[in-house]
Protein backbone atom coordinates (compact mmCIF):
# COMPACT_ATOMS: atom_id res chain seq x y z
CA UNK A 1 0.00 0.00 0.00
CA UNK A 2 1.27 3.88 -0.94
CA UNK A 3 -0.42 6.37 1.06
CA UNK A 4 1.59 9.18 1.80
CA UNK A 5 -1.29 10.53 4.88
CA UNK A 6 -0.16 9.19 7.54
CA UNK A 7 -3.66 8.56 9.53
CA UNK A 8 -5.32 7.48 6.39
CA UNK A 9 -2.20 4.93 5.76
CA UNK A 10 -2.72 3.67 9.81
CA UNK A 11 -6.21 3.28 10.03
CA UNK A 12 -5.87 1.61 6.28
CA UNK A 13 -3.63 -0.57 7.20
CA UNK A 14 -5.28 -1.66 10.56
CA UNK A 15 -8.68 -2.30 8.96
CA UNK A 16 -6.88 -4.46 5.99
CA UNK A 17 -5.35 -6.48 8.48
CA UNK A 18 -7.97 -7.32 10.61
CA UNK A 19 -9.97 -8.39 7.67
CA UNK A 20 -7.10 -10.45 6.99
CA UNK A 21 -4.69 -9.31 4.18
CA UNK A 22 -1.02 -9.10 5.01
CA UNK A 23 -0.05 -5.02 4.28
CA UNK A 24 3.01 -3.39 3.43
CA UNK A 25 2.98 -0.06 3.96
CA UNK A 26 4.68 2.83 2.14
CA UNK A 27 4.62 6.69 2.84
CA UNK A 28 5.05 7.46 -1.16
CA UNK A 29 5.40 6.20 -4.60
CA UNK A 30 9.45 5.69 -4.44
CA UNK A 31 9.10 4.23 -1.16
CA UNK A 32 6.62 1.54 -2.58
CA UNK A 33 8.64 1.14 -5.66
CA UNK A 34 12.20 0.90 -3.69
CA UNK A 35 10.26 -1.87 -1.40
CA UNK A 36 9.17 -4.27 -4.91
CA UNK A 37 12.95 -3.14 -5.87
CA UNK A 38 14.45 -5.13 -2.73
CA UNK A 39 12.35 -8.16 -3.78
CA UNK A 40 9.31 -7.14 -1.18
CA UNK A 41 6.12 -9.86 -2.33
CA UNK A 42 3.38 -8.75 -3.12
CA UNK A 43 0.05 -10.28 -4.72
CA UNK A 44 -1.91 -6.58 -5.56
CA UNK A 45 -1.09 -2.77 -5.21
CA UNK A 46 -3.03 -0.59 -3.69
CA UNK A 47 -1.77 3.18 -4.08
CA UNK A 48 -2.78 7.06 -3.92
CA UNK A 49 -2.37 9.05 -6.87
CA UNK A 50 -1.15 12.01 -5.67
CA UNK A 51 2.04 11.59 -3.56
CA UNK A 52 5.12 12.90 -2.83
CA UNK A 53 8.56 11.73 -5.06
CA UNK A 54 6.76 9.45 -7.04
CA UNK A 55 2.87 9.82 -8.21
CA UNK A 56 0.77 6.81 -7.90
CA UNK A 57 0.25 6.73 -11.85
CA UNK A 58 4.37 6.42 -12.27
CA UNK A 59 4.11 3.89 -9.80
CA UNK A 60 1.70 1.87 -11.30
CA UNK A 61 3.80 2.20 -14.78
CA UNK A 62 7.15 1.29 -13.57
CA UNK A 63 5.28 -1.57 -11.48
CA UNK A 64 3.95 -3.23 -14.34
CA UNK A 65 6.88 -2.68 -16.62
CA UNK A 66 7.69 -5.69 -14.31
CA UNK A 67 4.46 -7.55 -13.63
CA UNK A 68 1.67 -6.46 -16.34
CA UNK A 69 -0.66 -9.15 -14.78
CA UNK A 70 -0.06 -6.77 -11.16
CA UNK A 71 -4.13 -6.13 -9.66
CA UNK A 72 -4.17 -2.61 -8.88
CA UNK A 73 -6.50 -0.86 -6.62
CA UNK A 74 -6.28 2.96 -6.47
CA UNK A 75 -7.74 4.96 -4.22
CA UNK A 76 -7.64 9.25 -4.87
CA UNK A 77 -9.75 12.52 -4.30
CA UNK A 78 -8.58 13.77 -7.39
CA UNK A 79 -9.61 11.03 -10.08
CA UNK A 80 -8.10 11.74 -13.35
CA UNK A 81 -10.08 13.34 -16.33
CA UNK A 82 -9.72 9.75 -18.22
CA UNK A 83 -10.84 7.96 -15.72
CA UNK A 84 -9.39 4.54 -14.76
CA UNK A 85 -8.43 3.82 -18.47
CA UNK A 86 -5.73 6.51 -17.93
CA UNK A 87 -3.88 4.35 -15.41
CA UNK A 88 -4.62 1.10 -16.63
CA UNK A 89 -1.37 -0.15 -18.51
CA UNK A 90 -1.00 -3.81 -19.26
CA UNK A 91 -3.82 -6.62 -19.00
CA UNK A 92 -4.12 -6.97 -15.28
CA UNK A 93 -6.92 -5.62 -13.63
CA UNK A 94 -7.22 -2.00 -11.84
CA UNK A 95 -10.02 -0.39 -10.38
CA UNK A 96 -10.09 3.41 -8.91
CA UNK A 97 -12.05 4.37 -5.77
CA UNK A 98 -12.43 7.95 -5.20
CA UNK A 99 -11.95 9.34 -1.29
CA UNK A 100 -13.19 8.72 1.01
CA UNK A 101 -12.67 5.47 1.35
CA UNK A 102 -15.48 3.34 3.01
CA UNK A 103 -13.33 -0.29 4.30
CA UNK A 104 -16.03 -2.51 3.00
CA UNK A 105 -16.19 -1.09 -0.08
CA UNK A 106 -12.37 -1.09 -0.26
CA UNK A 107 -12.02 -4.89 1.16
CA UNK A 108 -14.74 -6.31 -2.11
CA UNK A 109 -13.19 -4.41 -4.07
CA UNK A 110 -9.56 -6.06 -3.18
CA UNK A 111 -10.98 -9.61 -3.04
CA UNK A 112 -13.32 -9.13 -6.58
CA UNK A 113 -9.43 -7.70 -8.02
CA UNK A 114 -7.58 -10.49 -6.56
CA UNK A 115 -10.25 -12.73 -7.66
CA UNK A 116 -9.72 -11.37 -11.74
CA UNK A 117 -13.18 -9.58 -11.26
Amino acid sequence: MAEDEPLAAEVLQEALTEEGFAVLAAPDGQAALDMAEAGAGFDLLLTDLRMPRLDGQELIRRLRARRPDLPVVVMTGFPPPGGPDSLHDGPGPLRLMTKPIHIAGLVATLRAVMRGD
